[in-house]
């Protein structure tokens, strides 16, 4: 069996990236490689806006925004080698979007 390695921007949103492995183990090591360059890449940014930003808010604020944007994560799935994209499956309860729920009829 194949795997694929797929993003999950903002832990939500699934991207494909189209990088296949034959061993689960190589694709893991993978993910784990993705999860330290976001880390360092947020470390990086911090060090410096540190020193830049001059107000503790504004810091603040800046430092959410960068945890949210680079918030996310790579996840490993089994690949039966089609070229169809991945797509997320709605959770349970929830209704796909643009249909509505039956009214019940006015009496």
């Amino acid at each position: 069996m194949k795997w694929i390695l797929v993003v999950l921007i903002g832990g939500v949103t699934p991207v494909q990236t189209d990088v296949q492995f034959d061993k689960l183990s190589d694709c893991l090591s993978a993910e784990e490689q993705l999860r330290t360059t976001y880390a360092d890449a947020y470390d990086a940014w911090d060090k410096s806006a540190a020193v830049n930003i001059e107000r503790r808010r504004d810091y603040r604020k800046a430092r959410q925004f960068q945890e949210r944007r680079l918030a996310n994560t790579g996840t490993c799935i089994p690949h039966a080698g089609t070229d169809q994209p991945v797509a997320m499956t709605p959770k349970s309860g929830e209704q796909p979007a643009g249909t509505a729920s039956p009214q019940p009829a006015p009496r």
